[in-house]
């Protein structure tokens, strides 16, 4: 099965002429005249850009994935492209109505007219694993049913396998294949590829984002109907915006178009920095913007979490990097075991600057990020530093990020932006707020312990006195006078922060 599957990919890739990427290569250019001789039957007068959307849409949901996070990467990519692929975040062909149809009265176990009081046939959004329909519920309430593609596990799961046995040849073939980690990052992508596919956890995520987000006016997340959810089938609150992507759109609604960028940088940094559970898949067509100027996030299928750990060693990084303070990147870098224990701080230090140091003072558009990240590339490569594989979903969010960043202002100061923010943040985290919220937080394991000390004590030191011989019987007892005292601190500082729990739950 995985044989016929890439021989499929081979097929498609020949048959939309997309060797032609390839052969641009000078050390490929020899294979250009046997290749047409052998295919002279096949039509490549279609521009390149389409014939790409085609293959890509052709090959399944990982490669319209792929399309659709190149297609904010305007300054990766040519612009004939980049326009293209954009189609890939809401135009994908739907499935026949029928079969969304015959799937919903499946899973209700009744005739659709029995479970709404309308039904829109028409999607209105149709993406890789999914597309979505209009419907009003009984009650009155519109609503937005996700319903996911069939057949679709099957072809993902070809599409992983093959994947993997690449990640193999990498690793065996390629010098860099090992520190790269490219089948953790699969295994990292194929968890959450199977979980955009249980639509039950998709809600459950966009739940707890609304929730993070519900004493804030930067992000709008739809409200899940949870009597009508499945496993197949999301029904959701039916959001009213303007597409991210329409910019035009935006400024004659009198949306403040540099304010939605800069709220855009802080919503990320909020999601990944605050709560370390952020949406993962914000491409322009997951994205709208309220007619009040706040964002409407859709979608929900790929969130990505962190560590608290993660979280302290990337927002160290990213204020050092603001700072320019280079020495410090490099040293969080070792002391995080991301390069190796060995690696000189100056060096290291030295090929950051090189790297990163052009980049300050420009707006985005004067900004390469491509060509920043095949430095860094080469430089981590130079030093050994390994892929993080459960930082890969947020480097694909922050690519995101930047490219919607680059479409709304080109002039956002991303560096002036997120600065503050992120400062204001880390002395939340290590300041004196920081150690009274998390003595706050762990008052009331505190209050369990606390009772059980003077008999842990006890215990402690009968069975100490009982191993002892009768000569440093003395001996024990200083010392358990000395432990009575630091009870006794222990005790009162406990009191204290059972007082401010107290205090703050008032």
């Amino acid at each position: 099965m995985r044989l016929l599957r890439l021989f499929k990919i081979m097929f498609v890739i020949l048959r939309f002429g997309l060797d032609e990427f390839l052969l641009a290569h000078e050390r490929l250019r020899w294979m250009r005249v046997p290749l047409k001789l052998l295919l002279f039957l096949r039509n490549t007068s279609t521009p390149r850009a389409v014939r790409l959307r085609l293959a890509l849409q052709k090959l399944g949901p990982i490669f319209v994935k792929f399309g659709q996070i190149l297609s904010t990467r305007r300054d990766l990519i040519p612009t004939d492209i980049a326009d293209e692929l954009a189609k890939l975040q809401d135009q994908v062909p739907p499935f026949p109505s029928s079969q969304a149809i015959a799937l919903l009265e499946s899973t209700y176990s009744k005739p659709l007219c029995e479970v709404f009081q309308s039904f829109e046939e028409i999607p209105v959004a149709s993406a890789s694993v999914a597309q979505v329909h209009f419907a009003v519920l009984p009650d009155g309430r519109q609503a937005a049913i996700k319903i996911l593609r069939p057949g679709i596990s099957r072809v993902i799961a070809h599409d992983i396998a093959l994947l993997k046995v690449a990640a193999d040849l990498v690793e065996m073939l390629w010098a860099d294949g090992r520190r790269l980690k490219p089948r953790q990052v699969i295994l990292e992508f194929e968890k959450h590829l199977y979980d955009e596919l249980d639509l039950t956890r998709e809600a459950a995520s966009a739940s707890q984002l609304r929730r993070n987000f519900s004493s804030t006016n930067l992000l709008l997340v739809p409200e899940m109907f949870w009597e009508y959810c499945t496993p197949e089938v999301m029904v959701m609150e039916r959001m009213y915006g303007i597409p991210i992507s329409q910019v035009s759109a935006l400024r004659e609604a009198g949306v403040d178009i540099p304010k939605l960028a800069a709220n855009g940088v802080e919503i990320f940094y909020t999601q990944v920095f605050r709560d370390g559970f952020f949406h993962a898949d914000m491409h322009p067509g997951n994205v709208q913007v309220a007619v009040d100027g706040r964002y409407i996030a859709l979608d929900f299928g790929i969130m990505g979490t962190l560590t608290d750990t993660d979280k302290h060693y990337l927002a160290q990084n990213f204020i050092a990097f603001f700072r320019r303070d280079y020495k410090r990147v490099a040293e969080i870098h070792i002391e995080s075991g991301w390069a190796p224990k060995e690696t000189r701080v100056d060096e290291l230090e030295s090929a950051i600057r090189a790297v990163c140091e052009p980049i300050f003072d420009k707006p985005l558009r004067e900004v390469s990020f491509g060509r920043v990240l095949l430095r860094l590339f080469q430089t981590s490569r130079r030093f050994g530093i390994e892929i993080q594989p459960q930082l890969v979903l947020l480097q694909k969010t922050l690519l995101n990020i930047e490219g919607l960043g680059l479409q709304l202002d080109p002039e956002l100061d991303l560096w002036k932006t997120a600065k503050p923010w992120l400062e204001r943040w880390m002395s939340e985290q290590v300041g004196w707020r920081g150690l009274l919220r998390t003595l706050q937080e762990e008052a009331p394991h505190y209050a369990t312990l606390l009772p059980q000390l003077p008999r842990l004590m006890h215990r402690y030191l009968t069975r100490e006195a009982a191993e002892l011989e009768d000569g440093a019987l003395h001996k024990l007892l200083l010392q358990q006078k000395r432990y009575n005292s630091l009870l006794t601190l222990v005790s009162v500082i406990l009191a204290g922060i059972l007082v401010l729990q107290i205090i703050a739950s008032v």
